[in-house]
């Protein structure tokens, strides 16, 4: 970590560890990743759909709510050039599918005994940028465990997710990406 003032409800949130694999599907790569949350499905719905909940921990804030098709556009910071958010099917509190720039991203809440499980698909194109995105997604989605309780905690986002292991986690993935190449 390059910075000691981090958030210690949010670094014990990233460290819980996520089930991630990767896979080939057509020409295109798809990321998953597993996290159990303690909250109800309609709680993670929210803080998946609503701009003012998304800005509490994920890496774009849309313009509008992702609970309707159609398109939507984000931004990480207001003055940040706008990506593309198209959302292709919102089921509640189940389903979200959408577009990120050319990406596509499927989110998946399944009510467990003790909350959720969150599961997102993420496709894309170049497979080099995975351990990036498993790595900014543990940080994201520990962010998201800190707030989902209704906390205030700090949005860990762009530079400031150096502070909290960003690299180190890039690195880790892409050890065990090698790995998960090897054995296919």
């Amino acid at each position: 970590m390059t910075n000691s003032t981090v958030d210690n409800v949010i670094a014990a949130e990233i460290n819980v560890p996520l089930d991630v694999t990767l896979a080939r599907s057509d020409e295109r790569w798809t990321l998953v990743i597993r996290r159990q949350f303690r909250q109800a499905p309609e709680r993670i719905w929210e803080m998946l759909t609503e701009p003012d909940q998304l800005a509490r921990w994920s890496p774009v804030v849309p313009d509008r709510p992702l609970t309707l098709p159609g398109p939507a556009t984000c931004r990480e910071n207001p003055g940040d050039e706008p990506i593309n958010a198209t959302v292709i099917t919102a089921d509640a509190p189940r389903l979200l599918v959408h577009h990120w720039g050319t990406d596509l991203l499927k989110w998946t809440i399944t009510p467990s005994d003790d909350g959720s499980i969150l599961e997102l698909h993420q496709t894309f194109d170049d497979r080099n940028i995975a351990s990036s995105y498993a790595g900014g997604w543990q940080i994201c989605l520990g962010t998201l465990a800190a707030n989902a309780d209704d906390s205030t905690h700090e949005r860990v986002t762009g530079q400031r997710a150096m502070d909290y292991g960003w690299e180190q986690l890039r690195d880790f993935y892409h050890a065990e990406m090698e790995k998960m190449s090897a054995g296919e």
